[in-house]
């Protein structure tokens, strides 16, 4: 099994189009982009923005780069406004005529973030040709050891059969909920610390 190592700037490419694959049928990412050609070309601008996004928090990657998570800290779950300020050329780079489906994504995850002090698994992405192995539980299991497990850690998933996975790895279904204007549909799940 391929070890888990602190991703750096380096690898901003190489994640970002990692998790593009990852998340290429994702039901939040189709909705947001509908045209699968349009989302194949957007989806690696966007995961290179969170990648540089969430540098302050825990950025991880398996040795072969099959794997990645992205973690926000205690505090750092929601994006500022001098940060989105920051990043909106960028994001209309990114996301462009689909910039309306993915603030009403982005607006409806922070409605269902918890209150108090938590760590954020903000993304988790397995490359398809990989998935199987265990790297995403491996994975998950690296950033929880580093320090995660400390406080509790909350995730979103809009693909169902992921509940299983995550289950597995002790965290609980706390709410499902959708999108509104027909957007997906929405699990969250709270991890108690050790």
């Amino acid at each position: 099994m391929n070890g888990v190592r602190t991703a750096g700037g380096a690898d901003r490419a190489r994640t970002a189009a990692l998790l593009a694959r990852a998340f290429a049928a994702d039901p939040a990412m189709s909705w947001i982009f509908p045209d699968p050609a349009d989302r194949a070309k957007r989806l690696p601008r966007l995961f290179a923005l969170l990648f540089d996004e969430d540098a302050a928090g825990m950025r991880l990657i398996t040795e072969g780069g099959e794997a990645a998570t992205l973690w926000r800290g205690p505090g750092g779950a929601h994006t500022s406004i001098v940060a989105m300020i920051r990043q909106a050329w960028p994001m209309w780079r990114a996301l462009g005529s689909a910039i309306p489906r993915a603030l009403t994504v982005s607006n409806a995850i922070a409605e269902h973030m918890p209150s108090g002090n938590f760590w954020y698994l903000h993304i988790a992405g397995c490359d398809p040709a990989a998935q199987g192995r265990g790297l995403g539980a491996a994975i998950v299991r690296a950033g929880l050891s580093r320090g995660a497990a400390r406080l509790p850690v909350y995730l979103e998933t809009a693909t169902e059969r992921n509940l299983g996975f995550y289950q597995a790895l002790g965290f609980a279904v706390t709410d499902e909920w959708a999108v509104p204007r027909g957007g997906p549909r929405f699990w969250s799940m709270l991890r108690q610390p050790d």
